[in-house]
């Protein structure tokens, strides 16, 4: 089975290794040729493909749709992670408007690119309603990518977003210098704070204690290797947003998600006490007047 991948940046790089260990990958970009890369095919090839892994930026994929209209046909694996600002939805209630639900999967758990791409062993999900289309795509992977299977779309889908703007939070942590003991109450009521929302949706609460949910938080939220922890450390030094994302030269998803998230939870009344202190400090906000706030909470 070819596969065709659409995002040339780390992730869909990562994700055409990976794929390519058990079958032929065609990989595009909607913006410029990649001809470092030997796969590369305009993307007018790739959409002639049935199986499609996106690998877009979340707060490009409601434009990029509706400038490239999927076939009734195409079976797509979401491997964006994100909500996307300007709409205030859930990347599969936009892709929904152009296949149904038993055509899309999505992926999550805990994976950096860098580390795909060095082959070393990690586990994820694959989720959709249609479970023998989340089988087939898990039969993609290569073996040192173990693949869960499961149902809850909407519970992958908050973690994954949600996870971005706690790693925010776990950066500035540490950059605050705050410690070891704060940096781990801070995951575990992120956490709480994750599942909380997800629920209000109708996810399940398990899907947060998996892959999902604890294995994507505690990576991306203790690491320099994820972008939205090093935004956490750049605000905690001072450092100007806009200055921050020219420095990583990449989409730091928290930073979208955060903004999301908050108007989300403000028009459903649900209490995102970390996410709405990463908003507020992502808009000009003291990092520590932010922990005062936060451990004054009732």
């Amino acid at each position: 089975m070819k596969v065709g991948i659409i995002g040339a940046g780390q992730w869909g790089r990562a994700l055409a290794f990976a794929l390519g260990h058990k079958g032929e990958v065609a990989i595009t970009s909607p913006r410029r040729r990649h001809d470092d890369l030997p796969s590369f095919r305009p993307l007018h090839e790739v959409l002639e493909l049935e199986y499609l892994v996106i690998a877009l930026p979340a707060q490009k994929v409601a434009q990029w749709l509706a400038r490239n209209p999927l076939k009734p046909t195409h079976k797509v694996l979401v491997a964006s992670k994100g909500i996307d600002r300007e709409r205030q939805a859930f990347l599969n209630e936009i892709y929904q408007e152009y296949l149904p639900q038993e055509q899309l999967a999505f992926l999550s758990g805990p994976s950096f690119a860098k580390e795909v791409l060095q082959g070393l062993p990690t586990a994820i999900v694959v989720s959709s309603t249609n479970l023998d289309l989340a089988h087939r795509f898990a039969s993609l992977f290569p073996p040192f990518m173990k693949v869960y299977v499961d149902e809850d779309v909407v519970g992958a889908e908050v973690a994954g977003a949600y996870k971005n703007v706690i790693a925010i939070a776990g950066g500035i942590s540490d950059g605050l210098g705050l410690g070891n003991n704060a940096r781990a109450a801070l995951l575990a009521r992120g956490l709480v704070e994750m599942e909380r929302f997800g629920r209000h949706f109708g996810a399940k609460s398990s899907t947060f204690l998996g892959l999902s949910g604890a294995g994507d938080l505690f990576l991306t939220a203790s690491s320099k290797l994820s972008r939205n922890y090093r935004v956490g450390l750049g605000l905690a030094r001072g450092m100007a947003l806009e200055a921050i994302l020219t420095e990583l030269g990449e989409v730091a998803e928290g930073v979208y998600t955060a903004e999301a998230i908050h108007a989300i939870a403000q028009r459903e009344g649900i209490y995102t006490p970390i996410a709405d202190e990463v908003y507020a400090i992502l808009g000009g906000k003291d990092p520590q007047a932010s922990i005062v706030d936060l451990l004054q909470r009732r």
